[in-house]
């Protein structure tokens, strides 16, 4: 779950505290599991000693009872137990008959009496000479100092346990700071680009392999906003070049009928042209508009499938006059059904068709080429004879306002240079492309629609 802070967003946090901590506790985690089982190995080692040494004192004991029996009897027994009694520090042994009645008992001390890790061994002693032909003895030992020692085993494993945790916290809070030096770097540079630097790029003199990534895809979306932001200066020129014609001609034509008195006629004649004016502004504006919203995503409302060949057929009846105007023949070739939205598609093939009756030479061939080879498009091409496009013009044709040197050959005509820019949009509104080629006098241009 994400910390959030008083205002409701995201909390920023420090990568180099989170990871110090995590690996601070993952080392505490380990060292501690390899703490304990080192400390019960240890234990266990203690454990199984003093059973070894509890039953070899209980050997040893046995033997001797037996063999002061042997040689003495039971006054030999219980010299010998009375004399090795100040040996037997903080222990205590009992030895009774056979029939259990008590031969002899060290006295229990205050340290052993209060003790709470005590074990106690009973065994018997073969003694044939002695009446019942055995004793019974029982050895008490206290394992005190072993116990203390564990637990001093215990807290040195836990304090070298959170030591080692608290340096590997150190240490990596160190390293990482120091290995996130080249993301200070970059963040650094990121600061310094503004619009005034925009071809300033990232890089790193000891570049990591796990940034070059990061990197080159920043750089490349910076060459995407260089570009971007060029096409938009530019766009704003052209954008403000087109309309400034319009507009001296609107204010100029309205400044002379204002200067004197003229006729109704003559004003009429004024307010038709202004009219006219206004119309082409109109048009643009609209065209920019709709161009807006297809740069924000805009998709084609798609109805029922439809022929692309009879809309390319209401399109050049629409044209009709102004190809018999260029003496030009249109023609049809190939048809495909496609869901589309209708309208923009018959827009997109109305301004290739103007397009190619303005540049095509007369008495030539304007041809709409609709082919459905491809299996999840369709593609749409007008070609016209007339003047090759330079090769290094050709991606430049779907651009805003872009003219080249063709578009002068109609100079009584007036366009504002989006028509093909909007068959651009049109296509990615359907999920497609744009498509020109010329060579050899023969120009196509068209676009190509997704059939799904």
């Amino acid at each position: 779950m994400i910390p959030s802070c008083r205002d409701g967003s995201a909390c920023s946090h420090s990568i180099s505290r989170r990871l110090s901590k995590k690996l601070a506790l993952f080392t505490i985690a380990v060292l501690g599991l390899l703490s304990i089982s080192m400390w019960w190995s240890v234990e266990r080692l203690i454990m199984e000693r003093n059973e070894q040494d509890l039953l070899g004192r209980c050997s040893l004991i046995s033997g001797i009872l037996a063999l002061e029996a042997r040689s003495g009897g039971e006054a030999a027994v219980l010299a010998r137990l009375q004399s090795d009694a100040p040996m037997r520090a903080d222990t205590r042994l009992e030895v009774f008959h056979a029939d259990g009645r008590p031969l002899f008992a060290d006295p229990m001390t205050a340290s052993l009496q209060a003790s709470t890790h005590v074990r106690t061994h009973e065994f018997r002693v073969p003694t044939a000479s002695l009446p019942g032909g055995e004793l019974q003895a029982r050895w008490t030992m206290d394992y005190t100092r072993d116990a203390r020692m564990g637990k001093r085993w215990a807290l040195a494993l836990t304090l070298i346990t959170l030591a080692a945790g608290g340096l590997v916290a150190l240490g990596t809070a160190w390293h990482v700071r120091r290995q996130l030096q080249p993301l200070r770097s970059l963040a650094v540079q990121t600061r310094a680009i503004s619009p005034q630097h925009l071809h300033q790029r990232l890089s790193l003199p000891d570049p990591a392999e796990e940034l070059a990534p990061w990197i080159d895809q920043f750089n490349a979306l910076m060459d995407r906003v260089e570009q971007a932001y060029g096409q938009l200066e530019g766009f704003n020129a052209d954008v403000a070049h087109e309309l400034r014609t319009p507009m001296a001609t609107l204010i100029g034509q309205t400044e002379v009928a204002l200067s004197r008195e003229r006729p109704v006629e003559e004003l009429r004649e004024t307010l038709l042209s202004n009219l006219e004016e206004m119309q082409r502004l109109s048009l643009m504006v609209n065209d920019m508009l709709f161009l807006s919203s297809a740069d924000r995503g805009a998709v084609a409302r798609r109805g029922e499938p439809v022929s692309i060949a009879a809309l390319a057929l209401q399109v050049a009846d629409f044209h009709e006059g102004t190809l018999e105007e260029a003496g030009l023949v249109l023609d049809v070739v190939g048809d495909a059904t496609v869901a589309v939205d209708e309208p923009l598609v018959k827009r997109a093939l109305s301004n290739l068709l103007g397009n190619a009756t303005r540049f095509a030479e007369r008495g030539s061939t304007v041809r709409v080429k609709i082919d459905a080879a491809a299996p999840d498009q369709v593609q749409v091409v007008v070609q016209n004879r007339g003047e090759t496009i330079e090769s290094q013009l050709l991606p430049r044709l779907f651009d805003r306002f872009f003219r080249g040197d063709s578009s002068r050959c109609c100079d009584e005509e007036q366009h504002h240079g989006l028509g093909l820019a909007i068959v651009a949009a049109i296509a990615r509104m359907h999920s497609g492309r744009t498509l020109a080629q010329s060579q050899a006098g023969l120009t196509e241009v068209g676009f190509t629609l997704a059939t799904r």
